[in-house]
């Protein structure tokens, strides 16, 4: 029992450490270390947690251990206040970590591979964290729907961990020294190259939909190669993904409807990329006279009725972004032979479908 409660002690350490700047020593192997100790205590509430009398033990010794540390004088970790918190310790922790702006890149980015390691057969201990912050993310869900707007935005933002990975990407992303070549697009290339890239996805349409930070106080100077404005973060993104065909393609196919409807709202630029690319995925259907309907030559196109969800979502959004988008399945109709009659031309179709058709 001593030893267990001098566990619980200086994991409590850790949980307070996690939070200061001392984390910038931290490397992988010590990111490592911490999420192996927090489920230490995992096991240790799923074995004794139909114990009654260890139970009982823990939690009047975890009581007494923060109404010591709660005394005058000393500041108590909030957390591990009872025998229940065991079972969320690395939790705690993780959270406490990819909050925290001073921890290094490399024990960033091991983290983040912990929590998301992509395809394959996760470590059972992995997937519970997973399963634990999905969790938290739907109890926290009903707060976020009240700060944001939009059914795009609250796919995305509602996310507390997706929120807390793009606001660090974003702050990441502004370190980046603008004076070494292509340093922001390298540093964006290194991540869609190393991590799971349907979650990199996810946490660069958070980040363009983050709001812009405040502005700078008055008289205060920016220093050497910060950007000159709270939105350059968003716009490095914006850059970033135009100039990468292959990591844009996945960004405007694999993402929610509603998701890239918001980002187009916010950025005309990838609007305009991503109406470019649903113009591409139209033409390549065909009419299909036996079914009465288009159709792609290959499995791998997008469907009509995949087509006609993307520019419903975009015509339902607000002007200037609906009055956009039907400006351009005007101009490709009239380019098509401005067609009246269905069957003839995809984008009469869509205009018929989309009620704006004559």
């Amino acid at each position: 029992m001593e030893s267990l409660v001098e566990h619980l002690q200086r994991f409590s350490e850790l949980l307070a450490v996690s939070r200061m700047t001392h984390v910038s020593t931290w490397d992988p192997a010590t990111v490592r270390r911490a999420l192996q100790w927090a489920r230490y205590l995992r096991h240790v509430h799923r074995r004794f947690g139909r114990h009654v009398r260890i139970r009982r033990a823990l939690e009047r010794r975890l009581q007494n251990q923060w109404r010591q540390e709660g005394a005058p004088g000393s500041a108590p970790v909030p957390g591990l206040t009872n025998f229940q918190a065991l079972g969320r310790g690395d939790l705690l922790l993780s959270l406490r970590l990819l909050e925290n702006r001073a921890l290094g890149d490399a024990a960033y980015h091991y983290l983040l591979q912990q929590l998301f390691p992509g395809p394959g057969v996760p470590d059972p201990d992995e997937e519970a964290l997973q399963g634990s912050l999905a969790r938290l993310a739907r109890c926290r869900s009903a707060v976020q729907l009240l700060r944001f707007s939009g059914p795009g935005e609250k796919s995305a933002l509602q996310d507390p961990v997706l929120k807390t990975q793009a606001e660090l990407l974003l702050g990441r992303l502004r370190e980046v020294p603008k004076a070494e070549a292509e340093g922001p697009s390298r540093f964006l290339s290194t991540l869609w190259d190393r991590l799971p890239q349907n979650n990199f996805l996810k946490v660069l349409a958070a980040a363009l939909l983050l709001p812009p930070s405040s502005p700078r106080p008055q008289g205060e100077e920016l220093e050497p190669g910060s950007p000159q404005t709270p939105g350059d973060g968003a716009q490095e993104l914006v850059r970033w993904l135009l100039a990468k065909s292959d990591a844009l393609a996945a960004f405007c196919r694999s993402l929610p409807v509603g998701l890239l409807t918001s980002v187009a709202g916010r950025h005309p630029a990838l609007c305009r990329a991503y109406l470019g690319l649903l113009t591409d995925w139209g033409r390549r259907l065909h009419y299909d006279l036996p079914k009465g309907t288009w159709v792609g030559a290959e499995p791998q196109h997008v469907s009509w009725e995949e087509l006609y969800g993307r520019f419903q979502s975009l015509c339902r959004a607000p002007p200037p972004l609906k009055d956009e988008v039907l400006t351009a399945l005007e101009a490709c109709k009239a380019q098509d032979g401005d067609f009246q009659v269905p069957g003839v031309s995809i984008w009469t179709d869509l205009l018929l479908a989309l009620g704006s058709g004559s």
